[in-house]
Protein backbone atom coordinates (compact mmCIF):
# COMPACT_ATOMS: atom_id res chain seq x y z
CA UNK A 1 0.00 0.00 0.00
CA UNK A 2 1.32 3.08 -1.05
CA UNK A 3 0.14 5.89 1.36
CA UNK A 4 1.65 9.04 3.12
CA UNK A 5 0.63 10.77 6.33
CA UNK A 6 0.19 13.90 6.71
CA UNK A 7 0.59 16.70 9.32
CA UNK A 8 -2.38 19.07 9.19
CA UNK A 9 -2.01 22.75 10.73
CA UNK A 10 -4.17 24.66 12.62
CA UNK A 11 -3.87 28.30 12.58
CA UNK A 12 -5.49 31.29 14.55
CA UNK A 13 -5.33 33.92 11.70
CA UNK A 14 -3.40 33.86 8.25
CA UNK A 15 -2.98 37.66 7.36
CA UNK A 16 0.45 36.92 5.55
CA UNK A 17 -0.71 35.10 2.40
CA UNK A 18 -2.28 36.90 -0.63
CA UNK A 19 -4.72 35.74 -2.30
CA UNK A 20 -4.23 35.31 -6.34
CA UNK A 21 -7.68 36.56 -7.46
CA UNK A 22 -6.71 35.42 -11.39
CA UNK A 23 -6.35 31.49 -9.55
CA UNK A 24 -9.55 29.12 -10.23
CA UNK A 25 -10.19 26.04 -8.18
CA UNK A 26 -12.48 23.11 -8.52
CA UNK A 27 -14.18 21.83 -5.50
CA UNK A 28 -13.61 18.25 -5.05
CA UNK A 29 -15.86 15.55 -4.43
CA UNK A 30 -15.75 13.80 -1.01
CA UNK A 31 -17.75 12.16 1.66
CA UNK A 32 -18.20 12.78 4.78
CA UNK A 33 -19.40 10.05 7.77
CA UNK A 34 -19.83 10.62 11.35
CA UNK A 35 -18.93 7.76 13.87
CA UNK A 36 -18.95 7.55 17.44
CA UNK A 37 -15.49 8.86 17.75
CA UNK A 38 -15.70 11.88 15.50
CA UNK A 39 -15.73 12.38 11.54
CA UNK A 40 -14.20 10.31 8.61
CA UNK A 41 -13.68 12.66 5.47
CA UNK A 42 -12.51 11.38 2.37
CA UNK A 43 -12.19 13.73 -0.89
CA UNK A 44 -11.07 12.79 -4.29
CA UNK A 45 -7.94 14.63 -5.75
CA UNK A 46 -6.73 12.81 -8.41
CA UNK A 47 -3.48 13.84 -9.77
CA UNK A 48 -2.45 15.22 -6.16
CA UNK A 49 0.72 14.29 -4.35
CA UNK A 50 1.32 14.48 -0.39
CA UNK A 51 3.89 17.18 -0.92
CA UNK A 52 0.75 19.94 -2.47
CA UNK A 53 -2.07 18.87 0.40
CA UNK A 54 -2.39 21.51 3.09
CA UNK A 55 -5.27 21.05 5.52
CA UNK A 56 -6.15 23.93 7.68
CA UNK A 57 -8.61 24.10 10.26
CA UNK A 58 -9.54 28.09 11.89
CA UNK A 59 -12.67 28.40 14.16
CA UNK A 60 -15.52 25.96 12.56
CA UNK A 61 -14.10 25.60 9.56
CA UNK A 62 -12.41 22.90 7.64
CA UNK A 63 -10.29 24.02 4.17
CA UNK A 64 -8.67 21.55 2.61
CA UNK A 65 -6.04 22.91 -0.55
CA UNK A 66 -4.99 20.26 -2.47
CA UNK A 67 -2.36 21.35 -5.83
CA UNK A 68 -1.81 19.11 -8.59
CA UNK A 69 2.00 19.50 -10.02
CA UNK A 70 2.05 21.83 -13.18
CA UNK A 71 4.96 20.34 -15.23
CA UNK A 72 6.29 22.88 -17.93
CA UNK A 73 6.08 20.94 -21.09
CA UNK A 74 7.87 21.27 -24.10
CA UNK A 75 5.39 21.51 -26.83
CA UNK A 76 3.27 24.16 -24.41
CA UNK A 77 0.96 25.52 -27.82
CA UNK A 78 0.14 22.14 -28.50
CA UNK A 79 -0.93 20.53 -24.92
CA UNK A 80 -2.54 23.81 -23.68
CA UNK A 81 -3.98 22.12 -20.51
CA UNK A 82 -4.61 24.54 -18.10
CA UNK A 83 -8.26 24.69 -17.90
CA UNK A 84 -8.55 21.37 -16.91
CA UNK A 85 -5.23 21.15 -14.57
CA UNK A 86 -7.34 23.37 -11.90
CA UNK A 87 -6.12 22.64 -8.08
CA UNK A 88 -8.81 21.55 -5.52
CA UNK A 89 -10.55 23.67 -2.54
CA UNK A 90 -12.88 22.33 -0.33
CA UNK A 91 -14.49 24.54 2.33
CA UNK A 92 -16.64 22.65 4.87
CA UNK A 93 -18.26 24.62 8.12
CA UNK A 94 -17.94 21.49 10.74
CA UNK A 95 -18.62 23.29 13.97
CA UNK A 96 -16.26 23.53 17.46
CA UNK A 97 -17.21 20.05 18.21
CA UNK A 98 -14.10 18.81 16.83
CA UNK A 99 -10.99 18.97 17.95
CA UNK A 100 -8.96 20.35 14.53
CA UNK A 101 -5.20 19.97 16.45
CA UNK A 102 -6.03 16.02 16.66
CA UNK A 103 -7.02 15.31 13.19
CA UNK A 104 -4.73 12.95 11.16
CA UNK A 105 -4.55 12.58 7.84
CA UNK A 106 -3.41 10.59 4.88
CA UNK A 107 -3.21 10.65 1.27
CA UNK A 108 -3.07 7.42 -1.01
CA UNK A 109 -3.66 7.08 -4.61
CA UNK A 110 -5.58 10.43 -5.07
CA UNK A 111 -7.72 9.63 -1.83
CA UNK A 112 -7.67 12.10 0.83
CA UNK A 113 -8.54 10.91 4.21
CA UNK A 114 -9.07 13.16 7.31
CA UNK A 115 -10.02 11.94 10.70
CA UNK A 116 -11.23 14.73 13.26
CA UNK A 117 -12.24 13.54 16.57
CA UNK A 118 -14.52 14.87 18.39
CA UNK A 119 -13.58 17.17 21.40
CA UNK A 120 -13.70 15.76 24.81
CA UNK A 121 -17.46 16.77 26.39
CA UNK A 122 -16.93 18.96 30.14
CA UNK A 123 -18.32 16.70 32.57
CA UNK A 124 -21.47 17.81 34.24
CA UNK A 125 -21.64 18.91 38.15
CA UNK A 126 -23.50 15.72 39.79
CA UNK A 127 -26.64 16.61 41.73
CA UNK A 128 -26.74 15.55 45.22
Amino acid sequence: MNSTLLSPRTTAARSTRTAKSAVVFREPAYECRETDQGLRLTVYVPGVEAAGVEIEGNGADLTVHARKPHPVRVNFEAFNLEGVQRDYLLRLRLGTSFDFGAMAAEITRGVLTVNLPKRARPALPRVA
